[in-house]
């Protein structure tokens, strides 16, 4: 059974074009994917915390970096101990040392990476561009939780330390996601202060 010119034409011009579709979905799909599953070590956004606390705690380990911006940024406690399924509350600060203002978004990962999917926030100051006047200095909170489902994973069950790791990244350069929180309809409410 032949196939004309045309129907080879046809089929590899509707195959080019799929591949270019998959190409520019791709990154968004990914990113999806990533939220959805904790891969990666992206964290969770929860309206809501757990019902359940249990009595096991984990250590959680707060850092702070800034990529490309002159900023001073630090976690303003080093670590903190929280049940799983208990609130934690932490904050960080943030200073612009400069004489112009600082334009900024805050990204943030946590590790290990199979951590990601138990690690929940209610709370923070990321993907939402921030101006840091001259000299000013913010206190910056992020409530988070660790999920009771943490329990249920066989590699996971056995995590004794999470880190939360934030970096400051010039909004001018930053390409990564913006108002990931408010785009899900949670918290996002990080008030300047």
């Amino acid at each position: 059974m032949a196939l004309s010119n045309r129907t080879i034409a046809t089929i590899a011009t509707a195959g080019v074009l799929g591949m270019l579709g998959l190409a520019f979905a791709s990154e968004p799909l990914y990113k999806t994917f990533c939220q959805v599953t904790g891969f990666g070590g992206t964290t969770r956004i929860a309206t809501k915390g757990p019902a359940t606390i249990l009595d096991r705690t984990i250590e959680v380990r707060f850092d702070a970096n800034v990529a490309d911006a002159p900023l001073i940024f630090r976690p303003l406690q080093t670590t903190e101990t929280v049940k799983i399924g208990q609130h934690g509350l932490a904050f960080f600060e943030v200073s612009n040392p400069t004489q112009a203002e600082v334009r900024v978004i805050a990204a943030y990962n946590v590790t290990p990476h199979y951590a990601g999917p138990y690690f929940n926030k209610l709370e923070c100051f990321c993907f939402s561009e921030r101006v840091i006047a001259p000299g000013e200095t913010r206190k910056l909170p992020v409530v988070y939780f660790i999920s009771p489902d943490v329990i249920e994973d066989r590699v996971a069950n056995k995590l004794e330390t999470i880190t939360l790791s934030y970096t400051f990244y010039n909004s001018a350069k930053y390409a990564g996601p913006r108002n990931q929180a408010d785009s899900e309809g949670a918290a996002n409410s990080a008030a300047p202060g």
